[in-house]
């Protein structure tokens, strides 16, 4: 991805939209159908609240917290470039810096869409950083698949979100309460703006190594600056 789109709206009935696509055509009854239309409709016609309290949020973290070196990446789940980075750079970042407690190492989700958001709801649903980290591994490992689910379909892709979740362990119940809990939404998009308005993100992605940001690169540059940053 070469570019942060404004995501204000994602939050806006996200939830009900989940609802009314992931149910829409399932066979409900016409009343089921009316009653997710009202939804749909009431969510969209919400403002966003410019005072939402992001304190909730959980920093999800590997390594050493006590590190001399924090390495912050930005990603969003249906970004191309990110998959690859955990596909390649990232399995040596954890072996070389993460595994090793040479680092502090977390991780905060960008939303370019909904479906990222959804991702990201399902991640965070699993409650512990292993499990959230397990999780992130999965999505990206299956991006291909889920992120163009249907076409683009939001029920289809909704229906492999589902599964991917149900494969870690999580209940069905567990999930739905997840992605429809629209409060828990609004924050993830409110806590992400915040950050990348302070680290100055503009693409994923990106990192952020003792304060300073930097788009992406190859490995052995992001080795360099986290050995300088460490004074090694």
């Amino acid at each position: 991805m070469n570019r942060i789109l404004p995501v204000l709206a994602v939050a806006i009935g996200v939830a009900g939209y989940f609802w009314y696509a992931s149910t829409s055509g399932s066979g409900q009854s016409p009343q089921e159908q009316a009653q997710a239309e009202r939804l749909l409709g009431a969510a969209n016609a919400q403002t966003a609240d410019a005072d939402v309290d992001t304190s909730s949020v959980v920093e999800m973290q590997l390594g050493n917290p006590d590190a001399p070196v924090t390495v912050i990446e930005y990603a969003s789940y249906t970004c191309p470039h990110c998959a690859s980075f955990h596909a390649g750079n990232y399995k040596q970042l954890k072996a070389d810096y993460i595994d090793t407690g040479k680092i502090n190492f977390v991780y905060r989700e960008v939303y370019f869409d909904r479906f990222g958001l959804w991702a990201s709801a399902i991640a965070r649903c699993a409650g512990t950083p292993e499990a959230f980290f397990g999780i992130t591994d999965m999505l990206y490992t299956a991006q291909s698949d889920w992120a163009r689910a249907g076409g683009g379909d939001p029920a289809a892709i909704a229906d492999e979100l589902r599964k991917i979740g149900r494969l870690a362990g999580l209940s069905a119940d567990t999930i739905d309460g997840c992605l429809n809990n629209a409060d828990s939404l609004r924050t993830l998009v409110a806590w992400y703006q915040e950050n990348a308005a302070e680290d100055g993100i503009r693409s994923t992605p990106s990192f952020v190594i003792n304060g300073t940001t930097y788009n992406n690169m190859a490995y052995p540059e992001m080795a360099r600056l986290i050995d300088e940053a460490a004074g090694s």
